[in-house]
């Protein structure tokens, strides 16, 4: 008599279904290796590609067009308007830097592109007659920063009966101006609307529950002022703008990219963390081919370097090129004509940066200098002392309007402090290759002080001189001793006096 197992009809439905499950998993899991395998081979083929770009030219000398590469929140609009704007005449300025849309490389003369777009920007300028500059900071910081100033300009629109009132106020400003709101630059277009579409949620809520008082130790934990920062970094927003922004920007791998297979490169490697080395080794490779890498956080030493880096070789571009004009007899100097051209233009700006309080971060607080065809590094290091004093004074006005209409939530480095150690960890660790790419900025960094001090002190002429002394009388050589030790006491002195000048970004 033969052995028979019986079923009952419960037990072979179950079976079915687990037979079906087991079949869903290895589905799903060759399904999942297959994508992963696909994504590996999209990054990889981008990377190589990225990686055998190459730029011939020498890359410490500047050439024709300046590209500064602004990272958000690195303190790069004190280096454009206290800066590039002392150096370059508005005529020679890239016509709407910040503004994608309206922006035109093919205009004659253009030589200074200030934007938030990412290096894919490059693809549509001259590589070979092009030099990049940029700036970094540390990533936890410019997280804080990037929260902060997203909710700083939301809050701004509060002073609206309710969101569609001020979303339609926005745009018929917007309209009306002819500058460069903050909402049309990238990323501040996707942040700042999100930020004030939660301010007037979380407003209307506190108005529908009676709340007219709230009580917060703590402006980065107010939910019922503002989204809590534990609840900003978690959200898709910030995963694709915010977190290792800074990476996929000097990547050219931003949302914000002009190449079509960026978006799904940075799509791969923000979901398989491992392919995240392929990005950062074009980042650093590109960070390599830069004229100047500055830190945020060596505030005072990067403006230096900046000044005597980049400044000194603008001023004697431009130095040559109105020799060239006066040159030609008969003929009007193209300095005089540049220099009028840029008074009268930022006059116009200066008038309409004034119009409304919604007016565009990027428009500078004074009307711009003309420009010294005679200046030295040193008058420029002046000048740009006075502007940052100036800058940050109207930069602190306008922060703190802002956050009135938000208070308690009033944002300072010093609540910074008390930022729970778990949120910290969770943004190190969803910046991991921003991290990785601040430190690899901080050697280069490094090495290019230690060159520039080499230059200023002229190493290599000092070693000629010395070398062929046998044909230079001893005053020289003292004299010429003399004026180095001068040079060094007043490059000393002059850091010093600079050490207490802190930008509050």
């Amino acid at each position: 008599m033969r052995n028979s197992v019986y079923m009952d009809p419960a037990q072979k439905f179950s079976l079915l279904l687990l037979f079906l499950g087991l079949v869903c998993v290895l589905a799903s899991a060759s399904s999942l290796k297959d994508d992963f395998e696909h994504c590996e081979r999209v990054v990889q083929e981008w990377a190589f590609s990225s990686l055998e770009e190459e730029i011939k030219a020498d890359k410490h000398t500047l050439r024709d067009l300046l590209f500064f590469l602004h990272v958000p929140r690195t303190g790069g609009r004190t280096y454009f308007h206290c800066f590039l704007r002392k150096l370059y005449p508005n005529s020679l300025e890239c016509p709407r830097s910040y503004d994608k849309l309206r922006f035109d490389p093919r205009k004659r003369k253009c030589r200074l592109l200030v934007t938030h777009d990412d290096y894919s920007m490059v693809s549509k300028l001259p590589k070979q007659s092009t030099s990049v500059v940029t700036i970094l900071r540390d990533p936890v910081d410019r997280v804080f920063s990037t929260y902060e100033f997203s909710i700083e300009v939301a809050a701004r629109f509060l002073v609206h009966p309710n969101l569609t009132s001020a979303t339609q106020m926005a745009k018929r400003l917007r309209a009306k101006t002819t500058g460069v709101s903050t909402l049309d630059i990238w990323p501040w277009k996707y942040l700042v609307p999100w930020m004030r579409e939660d301010l007037f949620a979380r407003r209307d809520t506190r108005k529908h529950r009676g709340l007219n008082d709230i009580m917060s130790s703590d402006p980065y934990d107010t939910p019922e002022i503002a989204m809590p920062l534990h609840e900003y970094i978690h959200d898709p927003i910030a995963h694709d703008i915010v977190h290792n922004g800074a990476t996929f920007q000097v990547a050219g791998l931003t949302n914000n990219s002009y190449t079509p297979e960026s978006h799904f490169v940075r799509h791969c490697v923000q979901k398989y963390k491992a392919l995240g080395h392929h990005v950062l080794q074009v980042a650093k490779k590109r960070l390599d081919d830069m004229l100047y890498v500055g830190l945020t956080e060596e505030h005072r030493e990067s403006a230096t370097m900046f000044a005597n880096v980049v400044g000194s070789q603008v001023i004697s571009q431009l130095r040559a090129s109105s020799s060239k004009t006066k040159g030609s007899a008969g003929k009007k100097s193209e300095w005089s004509s540049l220099t009028s051209e840029s008074k009268s233009n930022n006059n116009n700006i200066d008038q309409n940066s004034t119009s409304n309080q919604n007016r565009s971060e990027i428009a500078s607080p004074e009307i711009d200098e003309a420009v010294n065809e005679n200046m030295t590094v040193g008058e420029l290091m002046d000048s740009y002392e006075v502007c940052i004093s100036s800058l940050r004074k109207s930069q602190t006005q306008r922060r703190t309007s802002s956050l009135k209409r938000i208070a308690p939530a009033n944002f300072t480095k010093e609540a910074r402090q008390h930022i729970s150690a778990v949120v910290l960890q969770q943004i190190r660790s969803l910046n991991h290759l921003d991290l990785e790419l601040y430190k690899y900025a901080q050697g280069l960094f490094a090495k290019q002080h230690r060159r520039t001090m080499q230059n200023f002190v002229g190493m290599e002429g000092l070693e000629s001189l010395f070398n062929n002394s046998y044909t230079i009388s001893g005053w020289k050589l003292l004299s010429v001793g003399t004026i180095v030790v001068s040079l060094l006491i007043t490059f000393i002195l002059v850091n010093a006096r600079r050490r207490t000048l802190k930008l509050k970004i």
